[in-house]
């Protein structure tokens, strides 16, 4: 067994069993690499991403493709979770001589830790216009062994490149943007606005509920100010509505999933991260506030709801993540069964009928359930007689196709929340990464605090400031140690020194 089997990190436990000869990010891979004379081969992910456990099953659980790496490199593994600095670096180079990047991270090193050659996900064999990781690692070892000098230098002049474009000069700057750079960022949002489906840009779409934040901010200046065109207001709103109505959110257990692969946010990518939850109940909340509309405040408290539930800890601390895949319930205990995307979310027409009942008509008009399955698009041909679910129709809408009052569907509604959310909880549930870290408490603390304040006459409201302070006792009492703030806390743990979003978030989250 390698040497991630003594590690605290889900991701790294992951791979503990893997035929790779796997190192922790440390001295004692650099130094075995300079003994040896090998190029470091370098793996950053995360416990819930699902192109990490496609790459990990394809290759890294392959005997010959181990066998490539234990010959011809030294193996490293880093979670970009617990080691952001580490990720950050390498992330830079990905993106400056890619053009993209993303998780798995595929790069490597010379021994000096120098990048030479970096990717994101590579298959065992060449498709999709991608090398195969098999090829790679032989043409990388070639190189290594019969042009030397060229790597080197190549190495050389990318990381001095890489310096000049993410360095800085180390002058402070002396003047703070004004208003003139903000109304400069709403007219560039406006440009990149999907007017018909909310969002920016074209698939993938992802929450991003800092720059939404950022748009309701501006339309509360600018109210303030006595002039307020409604275009900032707008885009968040209609943004954050479409994402509550489509896929992305979970309609039966609350929270969001982690982006819509399409660009009507009908089809999610099924993860679920901790750090979406907090800025978009905050995104919601602020919403809420700005239009006085209930819709948004339900929202926010539904995904609250949903990390009370499920994503926090008995001590009062808040889990990372939970993943998109699991093992369909049709072949849970099946041996050597695999788990696929979304299995835990998606339902067929079939199963709504037999659990349902009468109200599944109701289901299958308020949420698109179609026999066939209901996906518009099908990634990996894992959705095929499945159905995701989104608000097809409107309360009024349904109640209109199936003669029924709109308190009787109101009601309907909530009894198949109840029935299927029941049946879901006896599937196998996605895998959890239950370690807890500071900047990321700190958001959901922030989150916390914010509905205990805006949702003040809710009865719920008490529940939210014990809940984030609870959080803040949990890091106090276990991430605070010798006047130093710590970053991981798991298993009885703590460990990591915090970084700079520690420290931010989490003071952030306190005030």
């Amino acid at each position: 067994m390698n040497r991630l089997a003594k590690e605290r990190s889900p991701y790294l436990l992951q791979h503990a069993g893997n035929p790779v000869d796997w190192f922790p990010w440390g001295e004692e891979a650099f130094e075995r690499a300079r003994r040896e004379d090998k190029p470091i081969f370098l793996s950053i992910g995360y416990s819930t991403c699902h192109w990490c456990h496609v790459m990990e099953h394809e290759s890294f659980e392959d005997g010959a493709i181990a066998g490539q790496l234990n010959r011809d490199f030294v193996s490293i593994k880093v979670d970009r979770e617990e080691r952001p600095d580490v990720d950050r670096v390498y992330m830079s180079f990905v993106q400056a001589t890619t053009g993209s990047g993303g998780w798995p991270m595929t790069v490597f090193l010379t021994p000096e830790l120098k990048p030479f050659y970096g990717g994101t996900y590579f298959p065992p064999a060449s498709r999709w216009g991608r090398p195969g990781f098999a090829d790679l690692l032989g043409e990388l070892a070639r190189v290594w062994k019969d042009e030397r000098p060229q790597v080197e230098k190549a190495a050389g002049e990318l990381l001095q490149r890489l310096r000049s474009v993410t360095g800085t000069s180390g002058r402070a700057e002396s003047e703070v943007a004004g208003a003139a750079t903000l109304d400069t960022a709403v007219e560039q949002f406006q440009m990149v606005f999907d007017r018909r489906r909310g969002g920016f840009g074209e698939a993938p779409k992802f929450p991003r509920p800092s720059e939404l934040i950022f748009l309701l901010r501006e339309h509360a200046r600018r109210s303030a100010a006595g002039a307020a065109p409604q275009a900032p207001l707008l885009m968040a709103t209609e943004t954050l509505r479409a994402m509550a109505l489509g896929g992305m959110r979970d309609h039966i257990g609350g929270g969001f999933h982690r982006y819509s692969v399409d660009g009507a946010w009908r089809v999610p990518h099924f993860e679920k991260m901790l750090y979406d939850q907090a800025q978009l109940v905050l995104a919601y909340l602020e919403a809420a506030q700005a239009t006085g509309e209930s819709f948004y405040a339900a929202v926010a408290e539904d995904t609250l709801a949903y990390v009370q539930r499920d994503m926090t800890d008995p001590g009062g601390g808040f889990y990372s993540a939970e993943d998109a895949d699991s093992l369909p319930p049709e072949q849970a205990g099946v041996a050597g069964a695999h788990k696929s995307e979304g299995a835990f979310y998606i339902w067929s027409d079939e199963e709504i009928g037999s659990l349902l009942g009468e109200d599944a008509t109701i289901a299958r008009i308020r949420f698109g359930i179609e026999p066939g399955g209901n996906a518009p698009q099908d990634p990996q041909g894992e959705f095929t007689g499945r159905n995701l679910l989104y608000t097809a129709q409107s309360i009024e809408e349904v109640a209109a196709r199936t003669g029924r009052a709109v308190d009787d569907v109101v009601a309907a509604l909530g009894r198949i929340r109840q029935t299927l959310f029941a049946a879901r909880e006896r599937r196998p549930r996605p895998h959890l990464d239950d370690k807890i870290l500071t900047a990321w408490n700190g958001l959901m603390i922030a989150a916390f605090a914010r509905a205990a304040r805006v949702l003040v006459d809710r009865p719920s409201s008490e529940a939210y400031l014990a809940a984030a302070t609870r959080a803040a006792r949990f890091i106090k009492t276990t991430l605070w140690k010798d006047d130093r703030l710590l970053r991981r806390y798991r298993d009885g743990d703590a460990a990591i020194a915090a970084y700079a979003e520690d420290y931010a978030y989490l003071i952030w989250g306190l005030l």
